[in-house]
């Protein structure tokens, strides 16, 4: 697989690492827009540079499958959409975009072109999560009628000056950045979808959101399901602290912080202990994904589809804000998918 880079930073380049020892991945050039990062990207591995991803697409299109895109938030449209055009599948790190009508278009866009498109959300492959939706598609706990989560990090104090606290190129705070990943594992995990938010949110005097709660209606099934969400930017560690209990008719599922209980009838019936999560191993596992999926056209473990839900929950839980009402999240995808159709015509 033939691979281009955009977005040539820490994590970018610490992704090409990773692909550099993938068998069968070739990395052929990268792009950014910072010269150290192109200087430290072309003597690592031996490709050419660019400033400007067109640029980089014009001269190597042709000779390329793949291409990883690792840069702010709100750039990822543009340089995914930049990819298909050229018949490129496309690896997209988290968010997948801060739109709901861009997450519409590159899904329908892939699905036209039969295209790739893999969303970076590494908790698919987190072995206590995919315990917990194991736990909870069993049935064990019964039907799930309650979620509560929460994340909280030490971010803002790390990223006040940086990129990540420009709504312009992030477009929001922590609900956007490793909120995400919360949004993604709960709707992950409990195998539902969302249908409306509430949300509160405080700035605490920076330019994007720094603590947001969300009061969340979701389908599982046919089957409403309450949400509560809390996400904060001024937590006590730069690792995140994590909860997410899942509550059903026949007891309930708890994992936090490496520890999963599951309780059944008032007792608890299953412990079981994870190890910090391997950042490095997950990484491996998203981007081996990645490359089977480009290899063999089986399905990512992480497709389009599941950016575009997470994107649209966390798009209406910032209108919610916005407005101080309830937003639909049902309707927000269904608008965008409707002005992204063609329109009819008559002979």
């Amino acid at each position: 697989m033939k691979l281009a880079a955009i977005g040539l930073g820490g994590l970018g380049h610490y992704e090409l690492e990773v692909y550099d020892e993938i068998d069968g991945v070739e990395i052929i050039a990268g792009a950014d827009v910072a010269s150290p990062s192109r200087e430290d990207f072309e003597a690592a591995f031996d490709a050419p540079a660019y400033e400007d991803y067109e640029r980089l697409l014009d001269d190597h299109g042709e000779d390329l499958d793949a291409v990883s895109i690792v840069t702010p938030h709100t750039l990822h449209y543009d340089q995914a959409m930049a990819a298909f055009e050229r018949g490129l599948h496309v690896f997209l790190e988290k968010p997948m975009v801060t739109s709901v009508d861009d997450a519409v278009d590159l899904v329908e866009t892939a699905a036209k072109r039969d295209l790739v498109l893999a969303v970076g959300y590494q908790r698919h492959f987190h072995p206590a999560y995919r315990e917990l939706r194991n736990v909870v598609q069993s049935g064990r706990i019964g039907d799930v009628h309650m979620i509560n989560c929460y994340l909280g990090q030490e971010w803002i104090d790390v990223q006040k000056d940086a990129w990540r606290a420009d709504p312009t190129l992030s477009g929001g705070g922590q609900l956007y950045d490793s909120g995400a990943h919360l949004l993604d594992a709960l709707l992950w995990t409990t195998g539902t979808r969302p249908r409306s938010v509430a949300a509160t949110m405080d700035y605490r005097e920076h330019d994007v959101d720094v603590n947001s709660a969300l009061a969340a209606t979701l389908e599982r099934d046919g089957d409403v399901v309450t949400a509560s969400i809390a996400v904060s930017a001024d937590g006590t560690t730069a690792t995140p602290h994590e909860s997410l209990t899942v509550i059903g008719t026949d007891g309930h599922a708890t994992y936090r912080d490496g520890e999963l209980t599951v309780v059944e009838s008032e007792s608890v019936t299953y412990e079981a202990s994870f190890e910090h999560e391997d950042f490095e191993a997950l990484t491996r596992a998203k981007l081996d994904d990645f490359v089977t999926a480009v290899e063999t056209g089986a399905d990512p473990a992480v497709p389009g589809e599941v950016g575009l839900q997470v994107t649209a929950l966390t798009e209406a839980a910032y209108n919610a804000y916005e407005s101080g009402r309830s937003v639909d999240v049902t309707e927000l995808v269904e608008s965008a998918r409707s002005a992204d159709a063609p329109a009819a015509t008559s002979d």
